[in-house]
């Protein structure tokens, strides 16, 4: 008995320790128990990270670098790099890589690789849950489609192709139902046009196995790859862009990224060709009207020389002439610089949507300078417009620059014009006085003179443009492409979606966050009682002992033999009730046993106390105290005629007339009869003194099972005669709030020696560092599933 009391004495004062320490411990303890819930949610998640991966398509990234030449895609030519450095024109190499990347990435474009590379045509292997795309070589038949391509491009449609044997296919449609049986080779009609079907090696057709064809509309699929393609300057101010796609076929994504340089590289062939072009049939029209004139001219000289039976005048008048041979070659000079200014005015008067011919020897820098700016400017024009409209921001930016530098370009030419024939009539000034001088000379010598003059014009202006013309027939013959290919389209074979060490990454923290969430929401949901802990952190009120969860049905649990948990709680709440009681070890005690709410057990707890004590060979009167809701009597199984509202009742019932001895558990009891319609007025009308003080003078404890404290006062009324309340707290069923009743009860001394009993602790999923049954254990015939999940 002392070892007993020196072990509850540590039991009881084992609450002193700091309510401000961190229980880690507790802690992992509150998340070790559902360990099961952290397999399973591992295993779910790892399980269906496995299946993703053994499914998902894997994707490669490929990528291409290129140079883009600033000067062939529209940047500054050498001739109008000064403007830049007087920031004239602004950062255009800039503005130029800006633009091309919009080129590259243009509708219109990205719809020529789809076109030439086909593949708005898409076939996938059927497979067991996933199709997979074949391409290029993979393919096991050759369609031949001979519908238009207005109609073919917008077609949006699939359907399924299973060989029969070498020679016969079926042909079914997108809704799986059979369109026809044919043969090989032979054309087919459908609702999408005649088709020809022709297998790539008859050796290999795999006979019963689905090929699905699926046609989608070009426009749509040049949508898809131009969100999916990717470009980017290698360095801020680098001129090489990176281009990038990501496609679960590595060859057609490769394939798509070198065809889009291809067709970049062709139209900006075809744009410089439409320059070189433009500027051909330009000179080639003036060539044809100068040759006119030069034959008329020729015609004169020949004319004259007969009509005056000249034979050498060079030699005649070279003497004469030697002396204003400068000036006349500064004659000739001004003259073809004149003509040639009319002829580019009257061109760009009548060709406003044309480019102006360039680099034709005008004499005047700046109008050189503003011609090769608008030419590169209606070029930059025009290519925007093929892959937007003229409402773009850029091309009416772009217009607004062309009319401001076509106004300044014939202003440029008007003021060459007017100063050419400033410099001409200076110069033929000059020739005046000169050939006063020889006034003697022969009319005829004079007359030769102006009509060789006007030959020497003519002839230079066509050598001129003869020269011009085959320059321009040299850069048509030899285009050169805007991008040079510095590294064609290649990716790893490994792929870089999805990434499996990060899918069993995520998938194990989401395994390990999900039940984590789940316990601790369904722990801040929970107001519960649960654990010694809960009570210990609000009622401060000495814990007596705790009661495990039991799973017998019988109310009355405690015999000599039996050596269950429940029964050596109740044998370790006796010592601990014993100790409690102990200064007055001679006389009666009267233990009192209440609870916060009904259905926390009280009543178990007065009959087996009853009983546990009755072991003891004492003499034991349980009194059932609760009127309002007695279970005494169902609890014992016992019916007698005979309770406690009867004699407090009843003034001629003496005590011994409402005794009943439960002979099976080996102690009186006092049930509580009736339900009254006064039961306060009952308990106080002096008739109860009487039962203890019979009971104190006949038995060694009296157990009185009272009503709840937080729905009625009986209790509170016949408290004072109590030595010892046992406040009865079921875990997993009071709520918290409710623990402030509790502690209000012991702080006011409401209840004598008051102490709380834990009922209905779960041991399985709490730990207080202490423990009961000493390798007791009640028989448990759950299936095994039943006892994994059980928590």
């Amino acid at each position: 008995m002392k070892d007993e009391k020196q072990i509850q004495t540590i039991y009881i004062d084992n609450k002193d320790n700091s309510d401000d320490e961190i229980n880690l411990r507790g802690l992992y303890e509150k998340y070790s128990y559902y360990w099961k819930w952290f397999l399973v949610g591992l295993l779910i998640s790892l399980s269906i990270a496995f299946i993703y991966l053994r499914y998902a398509k894997d994707q490669y990234k490929v990528s291409s670098t290129i140079f883009i030449n600033d000067k062939e895609s529209g940047g500054l030519s050498t001739e109008l790099s000064a403007f830049e450095d007087l920031g004239v024109l602004g950062d255009d190499k800039k503005s130029s890589i800006i633009n091309e990347t919009g080129v590259l990435e243009s509708r219109t474009l990205i719809e020529k690789v789809v076109k030439d590379l086909g593949i708005n045509i898409t076939y996938y292997k059927v497979g067991t849950v996933t199709n997979t795309e074949l391409y290029a070589e993979e393919i096991p038949f050759k369609i031949n489609f001979f519908s238009s391509d207005s109609v073919f491009n917008k077609l949006d449609t699939s359907f399924t192709i299973i060989a029969q044997s070498k020679s016969f296919y079926l042909l079914k449609n997108a809704e799986n139902e059979d369109v026809t049986e044919a043969i090989f080779g032979k054309n087919v009609k459908t609702d999408y046009g005649e088709i020809n079907i022709i297998p790539t090696n008859v050796n290999q057709v795999e006979i019963g196995k689905l090929l699905i064809v699926k046609i989608s509309p070009v426009k749509n699929v040049a949508k898809k790859y131009r969100e999916k393609i990717n470009i980017e300057t290698e360095t801020k101010k680098s001129s090489l862009l990176v281009l990038s796609l990501t496609d679960p076929v590595k060859k057609k994504a490769e394939e798509i990224l070198n065809n889009l340089v291809y067709q970049y590289n062709n139209d900006a062939i075809e744009y410089k060709t439409l320059i070189s072009e433009n500027t051909d049939q330009f000179i080639n029209d003036r060539i044809n009207d100068i040759s006119v004139d030069l034959s008329r001219v020729d015609k004169g000289v020949e004319e004259f020389k007969t009509k005056n039976r000249l034979t050498d005048i060079n030699t005649e008048v070279g003497l004469d002439l030697q002396s204003n041979s400068e000036l006349q070659k500064r004659i000739v000079e001004l003259n073809s610089q004149i003509k040639l200014v009319e002829q580019v005015q009257t061109h760009i008067r009548n060709n406003n949507e044309s480019l102006i011919p360039a680099n034709l020897g005008l004499q005047d820098r700046e109008t050189n300078q503003n011609t090769l700016m608008y030419n590169n400017l209606l070029l930059e024009r025009n290519r925007i417009i093929k892959s937007s409209s003229k409402l773009n921001p850029t091309v009416i930016n772009l217009e607004s620059q062309l009319e401001s530098l076509r106004i300044s370009i014939e202003q440029g030419l008007e003021n060459l014009r007017s100063s050419l024939k400033f410099s001409l009539r200076e110069a033929r000034s000059q020739e005046y006085r000169i050939s006063s001088k020889r006034k003697a000379a022969p009319q005829q010598e004079r007359e030769f003179q102006d009509i060789k003059r006007k030959q020497q014009i003519i002839e230079s202006l066509y050598l001129y443009l003869l020269q011009k013309r085959e320059e321009n027939a040299i850069s048509l013959g030899i285009p050169v492409p805007n991008a040079k290919i510095v590294d064609k389209a290649d990716g790893s074979e490994i792929p870089v979606s999805p990434n499996s060490l990060l899918i069993y990454a995520i998938s194990t923290l989401l395994g390990l966050f999900v039940p984590f969430s789940i316990i601790s929401i369904r722990s801040l949901l929970d107001n519960m009682v649960h654990t010694y802990d809960d009570v210990e952190s609000v009622v401060k009120a000495p814990i007596i002992g705790n009661l495990p969860k039991t799973k017998l049905k019988n109310k009355v649990i405690i015999s000599d033999t039996d050596n269950s948990n429940i029964a050596e709680s109740f044998r370790l709440l006796r010592t601990n009730v014993n100790f409690m009681l102990s200064k007055d070890s001679d006389k009666s005690k009267t233990i009192f046993i209440t609870s916060t709410i009904s259905g926390e057990g009280k009543t178990f707890v007065s009959i087996n106390l009853a009983s546990s004590l009755a072991l003891l060979d004492k003499n034991i009167l349980l009194i059932g105290a609760d009127i309002r809701k007695p279970k005494v009597a169902s609890y014992l199984e016992i019916n007698p005629e005979k309770g406690l509202t009867h004699f407090l009742n009843d003034n001629n019932l003496s005590v011994k007339d409402v005794i009943v001895s439960d002979e099976e558990n080996n102690f009186d009891v006092i049930i509580s009869g009736e339900i009254p319609p006064n039961p306060s007025e009952l308990l106080l009308n002096g008739r109860f003194e009487e039962i203890l003080e019979y009971a104190n003078k006949h038995y060694d404890y009296i157990i009185v099972d009272t009503a709840p404290v937080n729905i009625v006062t009986d209790t509170l009324l016949l408290g004072h005669h109590a030595d010892l309340f046992i406040y009865v707290i079921r875990a997993d069923f009071l709520d918290k709030r409710l623990l402030k009743i509790s502690q209000t009860m012991f702080e006011n001394k409401r209840l004598p020696n008051m102490s709380i009993l834990i009922n209905d602790i779960d041991y399985e999923s709490n730990v207080y560092g202490y423990g009961y049954g000493y390798g007791y254990k009640e028989n448990d015939d759950r299936t095994w599933w039943s006892k994994f999940f059980s928590n």
